[in-house]
């Protein structure tokens, strides 16, 4: 045998490539091995039949949160990975400094799939997010401290991607734009790209999106009033169309409130699509509105963004926003890192986060993912009815929210 696993019969669509062919993909120790129109089955040990499939590049989500138990909002991400086609998780700065080693611990080491992050400029990280109690981590400037940020980054440098801040009146309380300054400050002397996320103002947009950099991550980009990308007639405002000619990165980041289908509708009529699709998935959005990537990525599809563009911004874009080129393609001697996904028929109501209903006649299922080399079947391929049976837990307590996600201990 030549090959350790072969995905045989599929649509082959590799961006990075430029591939969107029917193709097989063998593996072997862990490494994309082969790519060919007809690759014999009888050189793998395994098969996978991906007949009237999608195969792609394992998908990475660029804005998670899955510091679970460690954090309020984190979920598992293994728990995640089969259904939702990712294969790499970014957590988008759940952890700082000050407990960024046991998310490197007890997460990162433990899970099955990929887990890298951006470390927060918060010290604690994000510590008190949930639907009854919202503390946000830059309120006190005392907590933003460059310096630990930068030796937390070059401490853990293999599996930090960059520097996170949350500004905003939700994120930030009084604090303005000090926290986005001491972001770039440390994001600067680490060598590393800022995600930056707005909520509601202060401070505005206006203030944040000129302080970001080539390379940096706004996240967030479809996000509803107030602070939105567009004015009220659904014109872009002028200084996110020069964001993008600067450079700055449009990161979709779903979550629970940020990600407004008239504001998408808007700026992809002006042909400001999102460079990546992200799910800010966490503990308040997992069972909707967001619910994973791949349900966000159906979001666009339905708004009309193409297929081949949508699979991009979840594989070559978030990888190239990481500087990681070795994931989000399916290159010949790359990790072995691959989703297969199908496009399911039917009707499909979807919601964004204001509670608009968008009804789509389509959306991407995963069959399975190969991480590093291995098959890991969804075995939950054919139960679509999540975003059917969404409604808000907004006078939950965390407790019972995460009891509800988790399990109950006497389960």
């Amino acid at each position: 045998m030549q090959f350790d696993l072969l995905l045989k019969g599929g649509r082959l669509i590799d961006p990075a490539s430029g591939l969107d062919a029917p193709c097989d993909v063998a593996i072997a120790n862990g490494r994309i091995a082969a790519v060919d129109a007809d690759i014999p089955a009888d050189r793998a040990a395994q098969v996978v039949d991906a007949g009237g499939c999608i195969v792609t590049p394992g998908l990475v989500d660029l804005h998670s949160h899955v510091y679970w138990g460690g954090t309020s909002l984190g979920v598992d991400a293994d728990r995640l990975a089969a259904k939702s086609g990712t294969t790499t998780f970014i957590d988008a700065g759940s952890a700082g400094a000050g407990n960024f080693l046991g998310f490197r611990r007890h997460v990162m080491e433990r899970s099955k799939v990929r887990v890298l992050a951006y470390v927060n400029i918060s010290f604690a990280g994000i510590f008190g997010f949930s639907q009854t109690v919202s503390v946000g981590e830059c309120s006190d400037l005392r907590l933003c401290e460059p310096r630990e940020v930068v030796a937390a980054a070059r401490e853990h440098r293999d599996v930090v991607v960059g520097v996170k801040v949350r500004s905003g009146r939700h994120a930030g309380g009084t604090s303005g734009i000090a926290p986005v300054d001491l972001a770039l400050e440390a994001a600067d002397q680490a060598g590393l790209p800022l995600m930056a996320h707005i909520d509601e103002p202060p401070p505005g947009r206006s203030e944040v999106l000129p302080r970001l950099r080539k390379g940096d991550i706004l996240t967030h980009c479809f996000r509803p009033f107030p602070n939105a990308p567009v004015f009220a007639s659904g014109a872009v405002r002028p200084d996110m169309r020069l964001a993008r000619e600067r450079g700055v990165i449009f990161d979709l980041g779903h979550g629970m409130g940020s990600f407004d289908f008239a504001v998408a509708r808007a700026m992809l009529e002006e042909g400001l699509a999102p460079d990546v699709i992200s799910s800010d998935v966490h503990l308040y959005c997992v069972d909707g509105p967001a619910f994973d990537i791949l349900v966000c990525m159906s979001k666009l599809l339905a708004l009309g963004m193409p297929l081949v563009e949508v699979l991009r911004a979840a594989t070559q874009a978030p990888a190239r926003a990481i500087a990681r080129p070795d994931l989000g393609t399916l290159a010949v001697g790359t990790v072995g890192d691959v989703a297969v996904l199908r496009q399911r028929p039917g009707r499909f109501t979807f919601v964004d986060a204001v509670g608009a209903s968008l009804v789509a006649d389509q959306r991407l299922v995963c069959e399975g993912i190969v991480i590093g080399g291995t098959w890991w079947p969804n075995e939950a391929a054919n139960d679509l009815s999540e975003t059917e049976r969404f409604e808000a837990h907004a006078h939950h307590t965390h407790v019972e929210v995460a009891a509800r996600h988790f399990g109950h201990r006497h389960e």
